[in-house]
């Protein structure tokens, strides 16, 4: 038992497969939100307000 054996984990090394004993790591889902796109749009509504009070006076 060692780097012949298909069975055992080090054995799986050895010849470059995966199984029960050896399992895949599994991929990490990617988030597609982004946050600067929120927190940019609620200093404009601010910034349009002023422009509009400002063009009043």
């Amino acid at each position: 038992m060692g780097k012949g054996d298909q069975k055992t984990k080090r054995g799986k090394i050895a010849i470059g497969s995966f199984g029960r004993l050896r399992p895949r790591k599994k991929a990490k889902p990617v988030s597609t939100i982004k946050k600067e796109t929120t927190a940019k749009a609620a200093p404009k509504k601010a910034a349009a307000k002023k422009a509009a009070k400002k063009a009043e006076k």
